[in-house]
């Protein structure tokens, strides 16, 4: 009898085993100035191109050590839901005693764009939030790059400065208005966006979001707003936590 000679095959190589969640740690120079930033780089079973959120921090947040402002807020949720998460997120942070004004919301969305390029992010579904003075950071952007967002969710945000021990705090674009509300409302009237704010926030009060709101209505802005009843400054918690905020957020596209 004959022998059959069967061609021997090279074994299939395995998969590689798919990468968790992460953070990962960068520095940008612009404009003369260092700044470090963080990104959260999604599991490697989401592919690219993805999402993307900038995420803007409050006042506790600024520094220089590129870690605080991803351990606040959206950095803190992320943290117990990495792999299920999507997007990526880019933790841009703003030097000490300063806002997310002028060069640093320039910078903020230089870091988004080196982040983007870098881990193969989705320019048309590229988001922005933020949390308090990150709040009134989110329309900063916005107004900077008006063409560059496909949805916003300011938290605990506003227009005009909150009170009189914080009389930096404004947002610049609409700060010489007569109706600084309707100015914002009417720029980013093609943005749609959700703003969330504690009905006793005792720190940022939720007057101004009240007026924002009333005045996208009269302009027809898709604005939404969400008013904790019982919440006090902190309503980032309850808001990166929803899961229909963050439905509603991904459904958006530019």
């Amino acid at each position: 009898m004959l022998s059959l000679l069967l061609p021997v095959l090279p074994a299939r190589a395995a998969a590689p085993p798919a990468r968790a969640g992460h953070f990962v740690d960068r520095e940008l120079v612009h404009e003369g100035r260092r700044y470090p930033y963080a990104v959260f780089v999604p599991s490697s079973t989401h592919q690219a191109p993805l999402p993307v959120v900038l995420f803007l921090h409050g006042s506790g947040e600024r520094g220089s050590d590129g870690q605080a402002q991803a351990t606040a807020g959206l950095g803190n949720w992320l943290r117990r839901n990495m792999d299920a998460f999507p997007a990526l997120v880019v933790f841009p942070q703003v030097p000490r005693g300063e806002e997310w004004m002028g060069g640093n919301a320039r910078m903020a969305l230089a870091a988004l764009d080196a982040a983007s390029a870098e881990f193969g992010g989705d320019p048309a579904r590229t988001y922005a939030t933020g949390m308090s003075m990150g709040g009134y950071g989110t329309w900063e952007v916005a107004l900077a790059a008006p063409q560059r967002f496909a949805a916003l969710v300011p938290v605990c945000g506003g227009v005009k400065p909150p009170r009189a021990e914080r009389p930096t705090l404004f947002v610049t674009a609409v700060a010489g208005e007569a109706d600084p509300y309707t100015a914002l409302a009417s720029r980013l009237k093609h943005v749609p966006a959700w703003l969330f704010h504690g009905a006793r926030d005792d720190l940022v009060p939720a007057e101004d979001d009240r007026r924002l709101h009333r005045a996208a209505q009269a302009v027809g802005a898709d604005f939404r707003y969400t008013e904790y009843p019982d919440g006090n400054h902190n309503a980032w918690d309850a808001t990166y936590s929803d899961p229909a905020m963050w439905a509603w957020l991904f459904a958006q596209r530019r």
